[in-house]
């Protein structure tokens, strides 16, 4: 049975987002709240929290992992980025956006999409998902918490405690945070790509 943490939006409770990445370092599966969706949340090196989000979604081997990373030093760490596409990121962030760039050492090769060796990297303009960021350290592997079979992301915490109970291991609420996922831009060419059009205004990059 999932736990259920009611996070204030504004000023999480520390006591409790320390609890929540405890057990992330644990190994278990969370939902927690971003500035586009809900997302499932797991450790960067969980092989267990990766087959569980591939189930939850049924994904499959070609689908693009994202790292959300607390800052953009962070994010330096596991994406290859030159000075062009650093620009352009860098005034985007935190935001509403998902970047596909290549991977360097740091990420696990499961996580890397097969032929392009890429991975999606993000950071979040939402105070909730930055104070659990802060306390883990580390960036989140994540997915947009979006059924199969279904068009639009479920925005209510209790509804996904009740549909995910067996599923997952715990579900931050702080709130209704939306359902359009982040507008992804490919990268991995050196040219910006549209790749869907979200929560963050896809112009500058058009």
């Amino acid at each position: 049975m999932a736990k259920y943490f009611d996070v204030h939006p504004d000023n999480p409770q520390q006591r409790t987002i320390t609890q929540v990445a405890d057990s992330i370092r644990a190994g278990a599966l969370v939902v927690y709240p971003t500035d586009s969706c809900f997302a499932l949340g797991c450790q960067l090196g969980s092989r267990d929290g990766i087959d569980r989000i591939r189930s939850i979604r049924r994904l499959d081997d070609r689908h693009h992992f994202t790292l959300v990373c607390q800052n953009f030093a962070q994010l330096g760490q596991f994406v290859q980025v030159d000075n062009d596409v650093f620009r352009a990121i860098k005034a985007s962030t935190p935001g509403s956006y998902t970047f596909i760039l290549p991977a360097t050492r740091e990420v696990p090769r499961k996580l890397l999409h097969p032929k392009k060796k890429t991975v999606g990297v993000r950071i979040p303009d939402h105070t909730v998902a930055q104070a659990l960021l802060t306390e883990l350290g580390e960036p989140l592997l994540s997915s947009t918490l979006l059924l199969p079979d279904e068009e639009e992301p479920m925005t209510q915490g209790w509804e996904i405690k009740e549909r995910l109970d067996t599923s997952v291991d715990a579900v931050v609420d702080s709130g209704d945070c939306g359902t359009e996922p982040t507008t992804v831009i490919d990268f991995s060419s050196g040219e910006a790509e549209i790749v869907r059009k979200g929560a963050g205004d896809p112009s500058r990059f058009e």
